[in-house]
């Protein structure tokens, strides 16, 4: 059997994804502002990739462009995370107890490894890896619906839900609300296999009503 060709990322792939996970661990922190070329030097590369990943994060809601200055890392209120919260549970929620109505419980065991990989991650305490693994069972729980619009709204979504608050890096790490997070995976998926519609609407309303690990 042949191996399957290592995906290459390009040097704005690889800015991106540094950019990201700089902004998650709060070392660029809300409200500062940088430079493409102040960028370019602390990641080694020309300031052309930092541009362009940077409009990306743009795009995410990540950073604010400021003309001839930079980028200024957005600065969220809990407020926002509590809108953003509540436009993805009027969102996901529906699908999700759909899904649970008409889908077999050997449908949801494909993403136990994927729960399991929420768990281990926020275990770790790195948000940035807890990031994509959140979003990754999200992800797959939503893509059951074969719904390919619903599954890139609601990433986008879920992505601008986990940048951090103002207050993020005055604060220690909230490895415990990661966990806490991840575990309701794990449950949430056992009531799914299990066919409880009851318990799934209630766990999934709590999840995201609960939902402040960033």
């Amino acid at each position: 059997m042949e191996r399957a060709a290592p995906i290459r990322l390009s040097v704005r792939d690889q800015v991106l994804d540094a950019l990201r996970a700089a902004i998650l661990g709060g070392q660029l922190a809300p409200g500062s502002v940088h430079s493409g070329p102040e960028l370019a030097v602390r990641y080694g590369v020309s300031a052309t990739p930092v541009r362009e990943a940077m409009q990306l994060l743009a795009q995410e809601g990540a950073v604010e462009v400021l003309p001839n200055r930079g980028f200024r890392v957005a600065s969220r209120s809990a407020r926002d995370l509590a809108e953003l919260a509540e436009v993805r549970a009027l969102l996901e929620v529906p699908v999700v107890l759909g899904l649970a109505r008409t889908l077999p419980s050997s449908r949801w065991q494909g993403l136990r490894p994927l729960a399991e990989a929420t768990v281990a991650a926020a275990a770790g305490g790195d948000r940035s890896v807890y990031a994509e693994a959140d979003r990754a069972f999200h992800r797959a729980l939503l893509e059951l619906s074969g719904n390919v619009q619903l599954v890139a709204v609601a990433d986008d979504l879920h992505r601008r839900a986990q940048w951090p608050l103002a207050e993020a890096p005055r604060v220690p790490p909230r490895q415990g609300a990661m966990l806490a997070d991840a575990t309701e995976h794990r449950v949430l998926l056992d009531a799914l296999i299990a066919g409880d519609v009851v318990t799934v609407e209630a766990l999934a309303r709590e999840h995201f009503s609960g939902s402040t690990w960033a």
